[in-house]
C-alpha cells in the first residue's frame, strides 16, 4: 500500500548534518515515516544521537525553529503566511534506517523500539492521534517498524475518517477474499484459492481501526461461509442464516485483533496465529462448537496438507494463513528491490517446504474391507422414508450381494466388513425382526461386520452406536458416538427451543454422548471408530488412534444432505486424518460418499451419491504414529498463544504511546 505523503507531520528545520528534523528531533527515517527497506538480521534500535548527529540530544526537548526559518505551524506551513501547504521531507534528503525484519523477531522487541521513540521525545499532535494510539490505529507507526500500517488515506474533511473510496476498496478486497476461501473448499477444491483468500482478507483489515476491522472480518466471513456451509439449507434457510451470523463473529474477533498485530515487525507469523486461535474457538463454543470449514479441511490434497503429520489440522491452518498474509505483506508494505521479493519468497517456501518432510512407509500388513452403501428411500429431513425397516433391508441386501459377488470370484474375500452409521433404522436389541435380518446377512457374508444403530437408552435416550455383530455370536463391542450434532441428536436449550420451532420435534428422543475412544477389535485388526460428524473434531479423531485404531472407519449418513457440497467435504477431512495419523480411512455412508483413503491422503475408490453399492479394498494396516500423533494439540496452543502474546504487546504499546501523548 502507497502511504499518502500529504499525510506525514512537518519538519521543524534542519540539523548540522543538513538532514530534516520532525517534531521529535530526530529524522523521517527513524520516525519511521519515510519508506524503509526490511534489511534481514535481527533488529537493533538506534541508540540516542548526539547533538552534533541531530541537533537534539535524546530525550531532550526539540530544538526551536533557526531565527533566520520561520516556525511552521500544526499543518506544515510557516505561521503567518496565509497558506495551508504541506512542508513533505525529500526521500532523497534523507538516509534509510534499519527496520526489523519480515520475519523473526519477537513481538516483545517492539516495546524496545517503541521506548526509544518515545524516549527521544517523540510528540504526536492533537487528541485524535493519541486515541489512535490506544486504539491500535495507524497514524503513528512505530519506530524501527518498517512493515507497519502506512496513515490510511482520509476524507479530507478534517475528521481522520478514512476515505469513501478506501472504505469500498477494502470491502471489495473482503468479498472477494471470502469467494476465494468459499473455491478452496470441496467440491471445487481449488485449494490455492485459500492463501490467496486470506492474502486478499489481510489487505482489507491492514492499517484498518480495530472497529472497522470487525465489520470487514464478519463480511468476509459471511461471504465465505454462506456457500461454504449451503448444506444447512435441508434443515431450514433461517438455521443457515442462524450458523452464519454466529460463526461469523469468531472472525470478527479476530479481525480485531489483527489490526493491533500488524503494527508489529513480522507481524504476517502473528495473524497466522491469530487465525488458529480463531478457529480453536469456533470448535470449542456455543454449544460444543462447529468445527467445519476450517482452512486445513480445504487441504485434503495439496502441498500444505503433509503440515497435518507434524501438527495436525491447526498447522495446516497456520501455513496456509502465513502464506497468505505473507503475500499481502509483499504488497501492502512498502519496499524496495529485492526487500519486497522476501516476503514473496518466504510465500513460495511456506508449501515447498513440506517436500522435504519424510512419510512412514508400508509395513507390510494388510486387510480386505468389505465396504456397503445400500441407499435410502426418502429425501432431505425425511430420508429414512415413511415404511420402517427399508434402510435396514437395503443394507442387508446390498451385503448379501457383497457375499454373492465373493462367492462367484467377482471380489476377494473380505476379512472384516463395514456398514453406514444408521445402517439400521430400528433398534436391533429391542426388535427382534431387525435382529433377524442383521443376523442372516452377516451370516451370509461370513465374517465380522461393523453395523451402525441408533439404540434405546431407557425410556427417553439414545445412543448412535457402532456395533460389532458376529456371524456366530450377533451384537458383541461396540463405540458410542462422542460429539453429537446439536438439534440433529440432541436439542439445546431443549425447553426454549421446542417452543419456538416446531422442527426441533424431529429430534426425538435424545442422544446420549459415549465417553470412550472407538478402538473395537474387529477380526484380525483393531478399528478406530469415528462416527460423521466427529471426523472434524481433532482430539476425537487423535484418541481413537492412540488407543490402538487402524484403520480408522467413519461411518457416515449423509442421507438428508445428499448432493450437497456436505459429503465432498467431509471427504476432504478423511484425506487431511489419513496423513495427520499415518492411517488409511475406510467411509462407509448410506447414500454415498463412501470411500477409500490411503494413509498418504490419496481417495483409491470411491461411490457415487443415492445409489447402492459395495466393494471390497486391500488396506494398509499402518501403527507407525506420526509427530502429529505423538504431541497432540501442543502445536495449536503453542501458536495460540504467541498471538496471544502479540496482541498483549501491541496493545501495552499503543497504551503506554498514548499515556505519554496526553501527559504531553
Amino acid at each position: 500500500m502507497v502511504q499518502d505523503r500529504t499525510s506525514l507531520p512537518p519538519t521543524t528545520g534542519r540539523g548540522s548534518d543538513g538532514a530534516p528534523r520532525t517534531p521529535s528531533g530526530l529524522s523521517p527515517a527513524a520516525d519511521g515515516l519515510l519508506p524503509e527497506p526490511a534489511l534481514p538480521g535481527p533488529f537493533t534500535p538506534e541508540p540516542p544521537t548526539s547533538a552534533a548527529g541531530t541537533g537534539q540530544a535524546a530525550g531532550s526537548a526539540p530544538d526551536a525553529p533557526p531565527a533566520d526559518r520561520p516556525s511552521t505551524s500544526a499543518s506544515g506551513a510557516p505561521e503567518g503566511d496565509g497558506t495551508s501547504g504541506s512542508a513533505t521531507p525529500s526521500v532523497s534528503d534523507t538516509p534509510p534506517a534499519k527496520t526489523a525484519p519480515i520475519l523473526g523477531t519477537s513481538p516483545a522487541e517492539v516495546v524496545q523500539a517503541s521506548d526509544t521513540a518515545a524516549a527521544a521525545g517523540d510528540e504526536v499532535s492533537g487528541r485524535a492521534a493519541a486515541e489512535d494510539e490506544v486504539s491500535g490505529g495507524v497514524a503513528a507507526p512505530l519506530a524501527g517498524g518498517g512493515d507497519a500500517p502506512p496513515a490510511p488515506r482520509t476524507a479530507g474533511d478534517g475528521s481522520g475518517r478514512e476515505s469513501r473510496k478506501t472504505v469500498v476498496a477494502r470491502a471489495a478486497a473482503a468479498v472477494a477474499g471470502g469467494i476465494a476461501l468459499f473455491l478452496s473448499f470441496p467440491p471445487l477444491g481449488w485449494w490455492l484459492c485459500a492463501p490467496l483468500g486470506i492474502a486478499l482478507i489481510t489487505g482489507s483489515l491492514y492499517g484498518a481501526r480495530p472497529g472497522r476491522a470487525a465489520w470487514l472480518g464478519y463480511l468476509g466471513a459471511a461471504v465465505f461461509l454462506f456457500p461454504a456451509l449451503a448444506w444447512v439449507r435441508t434443515i431450514g434457510d433461517d438455521v443457515w442464516f442462524m450458523l452464519v451470523g454466529v460463526e461469523s463473529l469468531f472472525y470478527a474477533a479476530m479481525a480485531a485483533l489483527a489490526a493491533l498485530v500488524f503494527r508489529l515487525p513480522g507481524w504476517p507469523v502473528w495473524f497466522g496465529c491469530l487465525w488458529v486461535a480463531m478457529e480453536w474457538a469456533r470448535g470449542l463454543v456455543p454449544i460444543g462448537g462447529f468445527p467445519w470449514a476450517r482452512v486445513a479441511f480445504s487441504q485434503g490434497e495439496s502441498l500444505f496438507t503433509e503440515y497435518a503429520a507434524l501438527g495436525g489440522a491447526p498447522l495446516v491452518s497456520f501455513a496456509v494463513a502465513l502464506c497468505g498474509a505473507l503475500l499481502a505483506h509483499a504488497v501492502l508494505v512498502r519496499s524496495r528491490g529485492w526487500h519486497r521479493a522476501v516476503p514473496v519468497a518466504a510465500a513460495l517456501a511456506v508449501p515447498l517446504l513440506t517436500l522435504a518432510i519424510p512419510r512412514p512407509g508400508d509395513e507390510g500388513r494388510s486387510v480386505n474391507i468389505g465396504i456397503v452403501q445400500g441407499n435410502v428411500p426418502g429425501r432431505g429431513m425425511y430420508a429414512l422414508g415413511d415404511e420402517p425397516a427399508v434402510v435396514l433391508k437395503n443394507h442387508a441386501n446390498e451385503t448379501k450381494r457383497l457375499a454373492q459377488a465373493v462367492r462367484e470370484g467377482k471380489l476377494p474375500k473380505p476379512d472384516i466388513v463395514v456398514l453406514p452409521e444408521n445402517s439400521t433404522d430400528i433398534d436391533p436389541y429391542s426388535d427382534e425382526f431387525a435382529r433377524q435380518i442383521i443376523q442372516d446377512s452377516v451370516r451370509d457374508v461370513g465374517v465380522p461386520t461393523l453395523v451402525g444403530a441408533v439404540v434405546a437408552i431407557g425410556d427417553d435416550e439414545r445412543a448412535t452406536r457402532s456395533l460389532v455383530w458376529d456371524p456366530v455370536t450377533g451384537p458383541g463391542a461396540y463405540y458410542d458416538k462422542q460429539n453429537l450434532v446439536p438439534f440433529g441428536e440432541y436439542t439445546p436449550f431443549k425447553e426454549i427451543v421446542l417452543a419456538l420451532w416446531e422442527r426441533a420435534s424431529l429430534v426425538g428422543r435424545q442422544s446420549v454422548a459415549g465417553t470412550k475412544p472407538g478402538d473395537l477389535k474387529l477380526g484380525p485388526v483393531t478399528i478406530g471408530a469415528v462416527n460423521c460428524y466427529e471426523v472434524a473434531y481433532d482430539g476425537t479423531v487423535r484418541g481413537t488412534v492412540r488407543a490402538g485404531g487402524t484403520p480408522l472407519v467413519v461411518q457416515t449418513n449423509n442421507a438428508s444432505y445428499a448432493l450437497s457440497n456436505l459429503p465432498p467435504q467431509q471427504l476432504a477431512m478423511s484425506q487431511l486424518r489419513a496423513v495427520e495419523h499415518n492411517r488409511a480411512v475406510v467411509t462407509a455412508a448410506t447414500t454415498g460418499i463412501s470411500a477409500y483413503v490411503t494413509p498418504d491422503g490419496k481417495v483409491s475408490w470411491q461411490t457415487r451419491e443415492l445409489v447402492a453399492d459395495m466393494n471390497v479394498v486391500k488396506v494398509p494396516v499402518r501403527t507407525q504414529e506420526t509427530l502429529a500423533t505423538k504431541v497432540g494439540a501442543l502445536p495449536e496452543w503453542a501458536l495460540m498463544t504467541m498471538g496471544a502474546m502479540a496482541v498483549g504487546v501491541a496493545a501495552w504499546g499503543g497504551r503506554r504511546r498514548g499515556d505519554r501523548v496526553r501527559s504531553d
